[in-house]
């Protein structure tokens, strides 16, 4: 950890860090690991996890919240699928295997309409519109380009639209 704490400049920020990775270290090991099936490719990561959450611990505000816990998971669950492309760049990632399942409220539509669409539409939609983030913020977390974002967010929207008219909810 002592990496990581040379990188922050301020005490306060340091201390922060340090709650967040004690609190979150082994919830994001389980993402990754139940992702990669490696322990050593999990271990890394979390690794580049953490150095991503270092670049916009600025925008962490409450640590102990349920959006900052998604904030974490969406990170490392993309560094792990990126590192799985970077293995088998010939081979499409099926979004199944790729998925991290939650328990889903069922007296909730909206939380069963989001659980039902593929990670990477999950993920931007959560950072986005549960977490506040911009497209471009979002864009320079997970690595992708700002128009790639923009996508992914009208194709989400899109299909959770069509999810819930499905389950008979009015929009």
């Amino acid at each position: 950890m002592l990496c990581y704490l040379a990188m922050i400049d301020t005490p306060a920020e340091r201390e922060k860090f340090e709650i967040l990775y004690e609190k979150y270290k082994g919830l994001m090991l389980y993402v990754a690991d139940r992702l990669l099936l490696c322990r050593e490719d999990a271990e890394d990561a979390v690794h580049q996890a953490f150095l991503s959450v270092i670049e916009n611990l600025h925008k962490i505000g409450e640590i102990d919240c349920p959006q900052t816990r998604s904030f974490l998971v969406i990170i490392v669950e993309r560094k792990a699928i990126d590192m799985l492309r970077k293995r088998r760049p010939t081979l499409p990632l099926d979004e199944e295997i790729a998925g991290i399942s939650f328990e889903i409220p069922a007296d909730n539509p909206l939380a069963r309409g989001m659980g039902a669409l593929p990670a990477h539409y999950r993920q931007v939609l959560l950072l986005r519109y549960d977490n506040g983030y911009s497209s471009r913020e979002i864009a320079a977390m997970l690595g992708m380009s700002l128009a790639a974002v923009r996508k992914q967010l009208t194709r989400g929207k899109q299909l959770l639209r069509q999810i819930l008219e499905k389950e008979g909810v009015v929009l």
